[in-house]
């Protein structure tokens, strides 16, 4: 299992938002670049990093900042106001691994057919679900479907990896949202991220040993919990290489 620690930017800045909401912001550093350096130096490969910005305006803003993590030789999966095929183009032309989308997969399924037609494993899928409904346009909207209904969509189009974020545990430490997660891990064959609510290392002992029974557990994303010192880095990559 992968460990993705996070890093949130808003206005160049490294933040984390509670259950998505611009107005409940803590800035935990001015240089995310930096907070990579020192995830990349604890011995992670990969590290997830969303374009807050972007999720609101709708077009990736704060490239310059993701170009800056992706040249520390780390994989970087980005997310936030992927919307068109140019600003994903551009983002994986800045070095970036894999592109999150969210809002347009809501939207559009011919979209991201042309995109995993294009692109393969490049292209994920994020449903972030609020009472298991799909949320989009940076969390201040729901669409009109559940989660898992949009993940069955998303497997029929081949999409290989979904990030899956419970955003009533998202940032408020209480430990992941287990039903949830274990219904999508069921709901196709794609390979399942989860994010949301890692407080503890007992979090991340406990979806390991998910994983051992739902081989298509890809990962964990960490976020708060790792900037308020509940969690260490590398004692989670441990636990994650079993």
């Amino acid at each position: 299992m992968t460990i993705y620690p996070a890093i949130d930017i808003k206005g160049g800045r490294c933040v984390r938002l509670t259950q998505g909401r611009a107005d409940q912001e803590t800035i935990y550093a001015e240089n995310p670049a930096e907070v990579a350096a020192q995830f990349r130096a604890a011995g992670s490969t990969w590290v997830h990093v969303v374009d807050l910005d972007g999720a609101f305006a709708g077009e990736p803003q704060n490239l310059a900042a993701v170009q800056a993590i992706a040249a520390l030789g780390m994989k970087v999966q980005l997310g936030g106001g992927l919307r068109t095929r140019a600003s994903v183009e551009r983002a994986l032309g800045f070095g970036v691994s894999r592109v999150v989308i969210g809002t347009r997969a809501a939207e559009s399924e011919a979209f991201v057919g042309e995109l995993v037609q294009a692109f393969g494993e490049k292209i994920a899928v994020g449903i972030d679900a609020k009472n298991g409904q799909v949320a989009v346009k940076g969390w201040v909207a729901t669409a009109a479907m559940t989660a898992l209904a949009l993940a069955k969509q998303m497997d029929a189009l081949g999409v290989a990896t979904l990030i899956h974020t419970d955003i009533g545990t998202d940032g408020m430490l209480t430990g992941p949202n287990y039903p949830a997660q274990e219904a999508m891990l069921a709901a196709g064959k794609f390979r399942v991220i989860a994010s949301g609510g890692v407080s503890r290392r007992e979090d991340v002992v406990k979806l390991t040993a998910l994983a051992r029974t739902h081989a298509n557990l890809d990962g964990v994303i960490v976020g708060k919990a790792l900037y308020e010192k509940r969690v260490e880095l590398p004692d989670l990559l441990a636990i994650a290489r079993g």
